[in-house]
């Protein structure tokens, strides 16, 4: 049905079945022989350093959670002690994860991360699961929900000490969703700078919160430190919440395996970045806590909404008000990185087949995959303005649980299926296993604790099983049906100027 373009040096789809028009296919031919006589190959390059990499992981993990309220730790272990252990487990257990996910990285190089790990382990159903939950869904809401942190932070400024009306913080919040959908289309270069500017921000944020409390507790400030384990009783459920809590707030190190085709060395630089990030992240996150605890008694930081803000404002004064702006800007950051990896996610999916063949074209001129990029701007758009956000994540908060367990497990699947692979990084055993099983316990818990919300969730979840097999199985679609997708698809290619990629033959 597909066919390659004898005239250029890009590919162009053509269909038997679209019956094209002499204006469209003057067009189409237009944008072709634009690009015939360039050597630069229409791929997607190899742009993301070592640098770049160690910036997209961390500048996606740290968001607002660590800034605003990390109370939910705190909540379900009922002391200072077991919350600062609960911190620093959790972030072992991510690097675990993230480890793995290294491993996987290093000999399956294609980017999509759980994706095409999912694919390759399991096969085309439960991947197509994945990437129909992660579009429709989890990806918008989350965005959304991100970018209204950012959109209420970058205003409180302005407003203090009024509350800031909802439809200001959503335009604005609509505003840097366009704005980081329009940087990361034009350029893969700028999107990744500004990425690592905005990382250092975020780490200039939180030593700006860890330097003074070293300073309070090099002159004694040590009083809410006594007794730290006595605390209430949160029964037997708090501790696996609490970690629950504690993993969601350093979720993000996957995300450099959204992009492995465009990580330079990935066979040295995805295991690097993710050792660097994951120490960086969970020391920066042990003692920032550490630090809320010299200033504020644990019955405080449970009552702040805001507990960055209240911490500032005990002890630096009018510089506090700048404690909102990086709030805001570390936001900034986890949309753009956020954005950046997931949009190689459908571009994957769509490569292999999953989701229209738009999806895996790229911009003549930019190179980047600008189809897979700005079919979330109106899903995030219509979350963000009719959508009950919270409770969508809510509902799907465990589909994400498992779908890491799921490819870790796959990971352990792959080492006896597939033993004969050239593994460049191998962790032991043990860390996918203890990862997998923590994931899927996580998941049970709650099944448990919240079946209504799961259970909605897992039902939006078995949706993808009959749009699996109506979208991607069932070969005998109308001719009407597919004569005007060829027509959408070809306009498509004309407005936006995409092409699909060609294969990069080294």
């Amino acid at each position: 049905m597909y066919k390659r373009s004898a005239s250029a040096d890009v590919t162009m789809i053509t269909s038997k079945d679209s019956y094209p028009t002499k204006e469209s296919e003057g067009m189409l031919s237009s944008i072709n022989n634009k690009q015939a006589d360039k050597r630069d190959k229409v791929v997607l390059k190899k742009k993301v350093t070592l640098l770049r990499g160690i910036s997209l992981i961390i500048g996606t993990i740290i968001g607002a959670g660590i800034f605003i309220s990390p109370k939910g730790v705190l909540q379900n272990t009922g002391s200072i002690g077991m919350s600062l252990i609960v911190w620093g487990a959790c972030g072992i257990l991510s690097l675990f994860g993230a480890l793995s996910y290294a491993e996987l990285g290093t000999y399956i190089k294609k980017s999509g991360g759980d994706y095409i790990y999912i694919l390759e382990a399991f096969g085309p159903l439960p991947a197509f699961v994945n990437v129909w939950v992660e579009l429709l869904v989890i990806r918008p809401a989350a965005t959304a929900v991100i970018s209204l942190a950012f959109g209420r932070y970058i205003l409180e400024p302005f407003f203090m000490p009024c509350e800031i009306p909802d439809l200001p913080i959503k335009l604005v919040t609509a505003l840097g969703i366009t704005v980081v959908m329009v940087l990361n289309s034009m350029s893969v270069s700028w999107s990744a700078r500004i990425q690592i500017f905005l990382t250092f921000c975020k780490l200039a944020a939180i030593l700006i919160i860890i330097v003074p409390g070293v300073m309070q507790l090099i002159k004694g400030e040590t009083q809410n430190f006594k007794d730290a384990f006595v605390g209430k009783d949160v029964g037997v459920m708090g501790l696996p919440l609490a970690f629950y809590s504690g993993m969601y707030a350093y979720s993000g190190w996957f995300y450099l395996n959204f992009v492995t085709e465009e990580v330079e060395n990935p066979e040295k630089n995805i295991p690097l970045a993710i050792c660097i990030s994951m120490g960086t992240v969970t020391v920066g996150y042990v003692l920032t806590n550490v630090a809320y605890y010299t200033t504020i008694t644990a019955e405080e930081l449970l009552a702040s909404s805001a507990v960055a803000v209240t911490y500032a404002e005990r002890l630096l004064g009018s510089f506090s008000l700048a404690v909102p702006i990086f709030v805001a800007l570390s936001c900034f950051g986890s949309m753009n990185g956020g954005i950046f990896a997931v949009s190689r996610v459908f571009y994957v999916a769509s490569r292999e087949g999953h989701l229209p063949e738009i999806f895996s074209m790229i911009h003549v001129h930019k190179h980047t995959p600008l189809p897979a990029i700005i079919i979330l701007h109106p899903l995030t758009m219509l979350m963000l303005f009719t959508g009950d956000i919270y409770s969508l994540l809510n509902f799907l908060s465990f589909a994400r649980s498992f779908f890491l367990g799921l490819v870790v497990v796959g990971l352990i699947y792959l080492r006896y299926k597939r033993p004969e692979m050239h593994r460049p990084f191998k962790v032991p055993i043990f860390i996918p296993a203890l990862f997998s099983f923590t994931s899927m316990l996580m998941v049970a818990l709650s099944l448990y604790s919240d079946p209504i919300n799961t259970g909605i969730g897992f039902a939006i979840t078995l949706t993808g099983v009959p749009a699996y097999y109506l979208f991607v199985v069932w070969d005998n679609k109308p001719k009407w049906f597919r004569r005007f997708s060829g027509r959408v698809i070809r306009l498509l290619q004309i407005l936006l100027e995409v092409v699909p990629a060609e294969k990069n033959v080294s």
